[in-house]
């Protein structure tokens, strides 16, 4: 079974910077494409980010692009999210997920998801 860790939250200023890591476990996740979901009390769960297992395709919501960077080192069997100039509205707990499929869709979804990691807590102050 597949274990993806996320790793990296914590509490940040407004227009500060993290970096969230995915690291798999028992698999690896170069065939695959790894999105990034996440949630805040009360709402439903979004799609961040996604990026195709070759690279070739990333996804951002629009509320991210320009601010946050998807990556990934097959060689580490990792995928990061670079998050700057974060925002309160960015506070929530974020997943990572690794896709059905080796390219991203359209929209990440929840549907395409195969594995979900443990998330972590990603909270902005203003």
């Amino acid at each position: 079974q597949v274990q993806l860790v996320e790793s990296g939250g914590g509490l940040v200023q407004f227009g500060g910077s993290l970096t969230l890591s995915c690291a798999a476990s028992r698999f690896t996740l170069d065939h695959w494409a790894i999105s990034w979901f996440r949630q805040a009390p009360g709402k439903e769960r979004e799609g961040v980010s996604c990026i195709s297992s070759s690279h070739g395709t990333i996804y951002y919501v629009n509320s991210v692009k320009g601010r946050f960077t998807i990556s990934r080192d097959n060689a580490k069997n990792t995928v990061y999210l670079q998050m700057n100039s974060l925002k309160p509205e960015d506070t929530a707990v974020y997943y990572c997920a690794m896709d059905f499929f080796s390219v991203c869709p359209s929209t990440p979804t929840p549907r395409a998801i195969n594995s979900w990691g443990q998330g972590t807590q990603v909270t902005v102050s203003s």
